[in-house]
């Protein structure tokens, strides 16, 4: 017999897995806070014996290096991956016992495509294919995106990701389960499907790259493909090179003299409460990503990459689950931080600072009008499917760098759902622009009256 569990990063998108029998185990594509992979181990009773990577990731630190050093397991990664550490070079075809009483072996397969040297692994109970992991190649309908590594290469791991698609499908059982890391929200994933259980089988009548021909299914990834967050430059270099462990013990405590301090020296604080929080009263200067939100990949893609950052938060709690997101991609140490309420954060004789939030609705009884300005700040790809009559567009991760494009006038600024508009409302009012927040589904834009046009 077997297991798998599975180790949910949802804040990026991502799966990582132990899989294993009654005494050893593998762990893949583990995350940097690799003490959830130690405790999982722990209550199934299991050493772990193999860690292995799929490929160099290029949308978080891995803690593949680190869980290794900690439990003494072979580290296993692609031998066409360029690293600086020493591993165990995995070429295809190549087999790792992981439980011999359980009969379980791990077979490596080249699955060209997302990166050059990508490899996925086939857990094997008694010679037969039980469970695959994909990593970035063969995801829940479509694959892991091509673009990642070299503007050059992007065609032709396009029409790789074809041929390792069909490999699997050739290779594998029907019944074979299918398990990536990525497609669950990542931006790794080449499209916004997503789900739940697969199988071979499954993804045969249903993955767009089983389902086409490869000069139809490359011209559709192609064009299809969205802008890259722009810390995954930093993420493949920090895991060729060999991770850092990580430190997730609590950052200084600033008091509000030093908060108005790290904002004069043009540092970034960060306020982690929930926009309606925010919204409401915060520090004059301070900046709005919601701890439940997409901290890791919102906060990395905007910030200055190695720009100090102090981090407010409602409780303990929140701060150190923040910690633990952040150091996922590499935001290793805030400089500093504080717990409590606006109210704790100003200096005697200063007022938190706010602005208004809204619903479609309201906007709609004010627009259009002289001096009102919508600004949408979703992606292209989600604004091509809808967008209100001459509203302005500058997404979210784009528009710090683009402040000085929003026409003049007060702001009414929206996403698809509250999140990413407070993110840029915080931005705006840093910036003193007159801003209203339109927290609400983008749904509910033409059913208050407003006019929903396509691109």
């Amino acid at each position: 017999m077997f297991f798998v569990d599975t180790i949910e990063v949802s804040g990026l998108g991502n799966r990582s897995y132990l899989a294993g029998g009654e005494r050893t185990a593998v762990a893949v594509d583990p995350p940097r806070d690799v003490d959830q992979v130690i405790a999982a181990a722990a209550r199934r009773g299991v050493r772990i014996s193999q860690v292995v990577e799929t490929h160099v990731h290029n949308d978080y630190v891995t803690g593949g290096l680190e869980l290794a050093r900690v439990t003494g397991a072979a580290y296993l990664v692609p031998a066409g991956a360029r690293v600086s550490f020493a591993r165990v070079p995995v070429r295809d075809g190549d087999r790792t016992e992981i439980d011999a009483e359980a009969g379980l072996t791990l077979r490596a397969l080249a699955t060209p495509g997302h990166t050059p040297h990508h490899t996925s692994y086939a857990l094997e109970e008694n010679g037969t294919a039980v469970v695959v992991f994909t990593g970035g190649s063969l995801l829940i309908g479509t694959v892991g995106r091509p673009d990642l590594v070299e503007p050059r290469l992007t065609e032709q791991l396009a029409r790789a990701q074809h041929a390792s698609a069909h490999r699997l499908a050739a290779e594998l059982p029907d019944g074979t389960a299918v398990l990536p890391t990525h497609g669950f929200g990542s931006f790794c994933s080449s499209s916004r499907a997503e789900g739940g259980d697969t199988t071979i089988g499954k993804e045969k009548v249903s993955n767009e790259a089983l389902t086409r021909d490869v000069d139809d299914f490359v011209a559709g990834l192609l064009a299809g493909l969205d802008d890259i967050p722009a810390y995954y430059t930093h993420m493949g270099p920090a895991n060729a090179a060999g991770p850092a462990p990580l430190d997730l013990t609590p950052p200084a405590v600033a008091d509000a003299g030093e908060i108005a301090a790290r904002l004069a020296a043009g540092e970034w604080v960060v306020d982690l409460r929930n926009r309606v929080a925010f919204a409401a009263g915060h520090v004059s200067g301070s900046f709005n990503f919601e701890a439940e939100g997409q901290l890791a990949t919102y906060l990395a893609w905007l910030i200055p990459w190695g720009r100090p950052v102090t981090l407010l938060a409602e409780s303990p709690e929140q701060l150190a689950t923040a910690q633990r997101e952040l150091v996922r991609v590499g935001i290793d140490r805030p400089a500093a931080a504080a717990t409590g309420d606006p109210g704790g954060w100003v200096r005697e004789g200063e007022a938190p600072a706010s602005f208004p939030r809204a619903t479609f609705a309201d906007l709609a009884g004010r627009y259009p009008a002289e001096g009102v300005v919508v600004l949408d700040v979703r992606r292209g790809s989600e604004r091509a499917g809808g967008c209100i009559e001459g509203s302005v567009h500058i997404p979210v991760h784009l528009l710090h760098r683009r402040l000085d494009e929003v026409p003049a006038g007060q702001v009414w600024v929206h996403c698809a759902g509250g999140m990413r508009a407070a993110i840029a409302a915080s931005l705006l009012d840093v910036a003193g622009r007159e801003v209203v927040a339109v927290d609400d589904s983008f749904d509910a834009a033409e059913k208050a009256g407003l006019t929903v046009r396509t691109v």
